[in-house]
């Protein structure tokens, strides 16, 4: 593992959990149809997938289904409209955050969420220090595609194998390890149909602090080498 000299993080299910309002949406819809509210539990693990997860996991229905367009629709809509009612930074981020700031350590955000809804959410959920935001459409293609974390390491101005990326969801550590970057599993989120340690991540980190940790010794094990040679000059 790299010393990183930037941390790209995950949005949903990462750094905030966003899931609260995201199934809030898929009930508003269900309560439009007469149907009863889906129990939250049965909805957390598919809000890393967006609305293909949401409204199968909500509707059963997938993307092939003739009126999935407008209900995806229908979805974003009823979204954003209630971005941030019941969304939070998971516990210890704001930490985290603290912690890469004092040593020195760039972080950003690359999501699969549509700009339109990580504009407002950013500053809604007080994470507009990031160093940079990559979202679902900057790029032509979305994760499992390199191509937003690369573009995030562009605009830091660092290259991708100095970046460590950190996300809950399988399709995070493809992304990394596609754009030669160091991936970290964040198993305090949603993570979706399959456990982290199927992942083949570089490391799986049960909890932000622990993140930090993780960096900070990183950090000092390359002082200490940078000081040994320098004596040995």
């Amino acid at each position: 593992m790299q010393t990183p000299q930037a941390i790209l993080f995950d949005l949903d299910g990462t750094l905030a959990d966003t899931a609260p309002d995201l199934a809030a949406a898929v009930n508003v819809m269900r309560a439009k149809r007469q149907l009863a509210p889906a129990h939250y539990q049965s909805l957390r693990p598919h809000a890393s997938a967006g609305a293909r997860g949401l409204l199968g996991a909500g509707f059963n229905i997938t993307p092939e289904h003739p009126d999935f367009i407008a209900m995806r629709d229908e979805f974003l809509d009823q979204y954003a409209s209630a971005l941030v009612v019941h969304s939070t930074l998971f516990k210890q981020v704001p930490d985290l955050l603290r912690g890469l700031d004092v040593l020195g350590v760039s972080w950003g955000i690359v999501t699969n969420k549509a700009m339109r809804f990580t504009l407002p959410l950013i500053p809604l959920l007080d994470l507009q220090e990031a160093r940079c935001v990559v979202s679902g459409d900057t790029t032509p293609h979305s994760k499992p595609h390199p191509a937003p974390l690369l573009e995030a390491a562009r605009q830091l101005g660092i290259r991708s194998e100095n970046c460590w990326y950190v996300g809950d969801d399988l399709r995070d550590i493809q992304a990394a390890e596609a754009a030669g970057m160091t991936s970290i599993a964040a198993a305090w989120g949603y993570c979706g149909a399959t456990e982290p340690k199927h992942w083949k991540a570089d490391a799986i980190i049960d909890s932000p602090l622990e993140l930090l940790e993780l960096v900070r010794a990183k950090h000092l094990q390359a002082s200490a080498l940078e000081s040994y040679a320098h004596s040995h000059i």
